[in-house]
């Protein structure tokens, strides 16, 4: 009985060193790809589903358009990503831009953090960067605090444009959260 224990528990062991090395050797990086692809997703499917004629709507006269929102976080991704690859890219778009040339500047700024993110490893994150104004900060606080925690502030406005809109707003199902 000893053995057959001893072997049932040999074989636990063995099983679960398998499961370990089969995981990501890079699971601080992998799990901010994964939050980002999550996010640009949101903000993706928020643009899209805002019609044109809405893009203006501001809910209050103090408050930004939606428009102006999505520029907004459209020009703070493109910076943090690009002060992570070590240049400062900075992407201007007009309070008035169109529908299309707002989503045309979001693919543009996607595309450089899709680079950052799908190339970035544990070790990268933790190597220091200019953050601006001769700060040096680490990628892994340029990328969590300015493209991943504020993109999904800003979706939650988006979010709340839409609903006054009469329109839901995109989400994830919740199974992606399993």
């Amino acid at each position: 009985m000893m053995n057959r224990s001893f072997a049932l528990f040999a074989v636990v062991v063995i099983s679960g060193a398998g499961v370990l090395h089969a995981q990501d050797a890079n699971p601080i990086s992998a799990n901010m790809k994964q939050s980002w692809n999550n996010v640009k997703g949101l903000l993706q499917r928020t643009a899209e589903k805002m019609p044109e004629e809405n893009y203006g709507f501001k809910p209050t006269p103090e408050m930004q358009s939606f428009g102006q929102r999505v520029g907004h976080v459209i020009s703070f991704n493109m910076r943090g990503c690009s002060t992570v690859q070590g240049e400062v890219k900075n992407l201007q778009i007009p309070p008035t831009a169109s529908k299309a040339d707002i989503l045309a500047a979001m693919k543009q700024a996607d595309e450089v953090c899709d680079a950052v993110f799908n190339s970035l490893t544990d070790a990268e994150a933790a190597k220091m960067v200019n953050a601006g104004r001769g700060a040096q900060r680490q990628k892994l606080a340029v990328l969590q605090g300015l493209v991943l925690e504020h993109s999904q502030e800003v979706y939650g406005y988006m979010a709340v444009y839409l609903r006054l809109k009469g329109i839901v707003p995109p989400s994830r199902p919740f199974s992606e959260y399993l």
